[in-house]
């Protein structure tokens, strides 16, 4: 503002007075909200969540829920920052929360329910816009109040962000058929079984290995990690760089309280298998660590596909049951769902996200009786020229399907697999070749195609091991 042969101080008290009110007006900021906090969201349900936010600096910010009668109060910092953390009910709403500093917001229709993040990549993101027959005809029967839907786009950045692009919807056809097909069938049986609503965040992205959901300095920061991060080749449709979509697309909920996640992904690792136990589970970690929580972790374990003439399928669904002894995770195999092993997309996302589903209700929500673990390799015993082997999740014993087992191979002291007969015996195979009389290594299902016909009597496929680590 400039002013000619006089100075603002000589206009009088009044011309005084509304200039200092228009530079007050013009620097008070209004508070606003990260999109993941809005109306129609769900907040999980008897949990301290943090509600927060931005405005002016030591702006006072008052919240009220329409659970309770407190008044929430607090400051914001030297940069505007504010956060409250309040305490939420058991599942139920619809409730309003009114947030008051220069100006007000009120989040209407907000539910207390069960949160989950839905992640990975093309398998977890693929929905009816993908043409998916399950999601296209589910679509029409869709409308569930009880459900809502978040869906961050696909973004990245060099840095962590505080805000993410997205917006909470209830569920409707217009709005499942974009979402992530095993994420709201996951929901909906969670739905349906708890009954409480449910949130969903579908952050995912096809084609992205696991060192883009990682924060950049967990995978610089280690030689192993470093190296196969760099042998990663580059697509022009999918980032490849280290934290690129964490930083984007997931630390910017991290603020957000959730029960836990559920994760497809690790295709397109399949080059770098060696690596990836240490790269998921650091993720995984990493994660929790910004969460400032231990949730569940659930993912699938990635399906039969033709990659080659080698084994880095196989391997890499290794490392993945691996990983299933980090802590307070689950895997969930899906070897059965598939009709085509050329097809990296199995069409069958209902049946994963039933497993996946069915893991929760069992570990995260104490449902007795849900059949939700896939038998694995216990340990094998030689029985002259035969091997006995033994399996975990196998108590009421095994059973094959269309025919006797198959995909079993046994091998002696040259290494040489040759197929083997296999004969159930309760929760444990005896596997033979008059191929071999001295048998010291029996493999199942361990290649990148191949799918086994041996299930629990609960009807979960086996998964593949190998005995050996030639």
């Amino acid at each position: 503002m400039k002013l000619k042969n006089a100075s603002i101080r000589s206009l009088g008290p009044l011309i005084w007075f509304l200039f200092l009110l228009n530079v007050t007006s013009v620097t008070q900021a209004e508070i606003r909200l990260p999109n993941v906090l809005g109306s129609h969201m769900v907040l999980q349900q008897q949990s301290d969540v943090q509600l927060w936010g931005w405005g002016s600096p030591a702006e006072k910010v008052e919240i009220n829920t329409g659970w309770d009668a407190t008044t929430h109060e607090t400051t914001a910092d030297s940069g505007g920052r504010w956060k409250i953390t309040v305490r939420t009910p058991e599942a139920g709403g619809p409730y309003s929360i009114r947030i008051k500093g220069s100006n007000e917001i009120v989040l209407e229709d907000v539910m207390i329910g069960e949160v989950w993040v839905c992640s990975g990549q093309s398998n977890m993101e693929w929905s009816g816009n993908q043409q998916l027959p399950q999601s296209l005809e589910e679509a029409p029967h869709a409308n569930h109040p009880g459900i809502r839907l978040f869906y961050i786009p696909k973004t990245t950045s060099d840095t962590p962000q505080d805000q993410c692009e997205g917006e909470w919807k209830v569920c409707s056809p217009e709005e499942m058929v974009k979402f992530s097909a095993v994420g709201y069938f996951f929901g909906k049986k969670l739905h349906q079984d708890l009954g409480v609503p449910i949130g969903l965040i579908n952050s995912n992205w096809g084609g992205t290995p696991a060192e883009v959901w990682t924060p950049k300095d967990v995978v610089e920061d280690d030689p192993m990690l470093k190296e196969a991060a760099g042998k990663l080749q580059p697509f022009p449709w999918w980032p490849k760089d280290p934290g690129k979509c964490y930083n984007a697309m997931i630390y910017p909920i991290t603020r957000f309280e959730i029960a836990g996640a559920i994760w497809y992904q690790g295709e397109s690792n399949v080059s770098t298998a060696y690596g990836y136990e240490k790269l998921f589970t650091n993720m995984i970690g990493s994660w929790r660590e910004a969460w400032d929580k231990d949730f569940p972790f659930y993912y699938v374990q990635i399906a039969p596909y033709t990659y080659g003439d080698n084994l880095n399928g196989a391997l890499l669904r290794e490392a993945q049951t691996r990983s299933a002894s980090y802590p307070n995770t689950g895997m969930v195999v899906v070897s059965d769902l598939v009709d085509d092993v050329k097809d990296i997309h199995p069409k069958n996302k209902i049946g994963v996200a039933e497993r996946l589903a069915n893991y929760a209700l069992s570990q995260t929500y104490g449902k007795v009786g849900v059949a939700h673990q896939s038998p694995t390799y216990d340990r094998m015993e030689i029985e002259g020229n035969s091997v006995r082997v033994h399996f975990n999740h196998a108590k009421n014993g095994l059973m094959a399907r269309g025919g006797e087992p198959a995909e079993f191979y046994i091998a002696g002291g040259d290494k040489e697999f040759v197929p083997a007969n296999a004969v159930i015996d309760g929760s444990s195979v005896v596997v033979r070749s008059e191929e071999v009389s001295d048998p010291v290594a029996v493999r199942f299902g361990f290649s990148n195609e191949a799918i086994p016909n041996l299930f629990s009597k609960e009807g979960l496929p086996v998964n593949l091991f190998r005995t050996d680590d030639w």
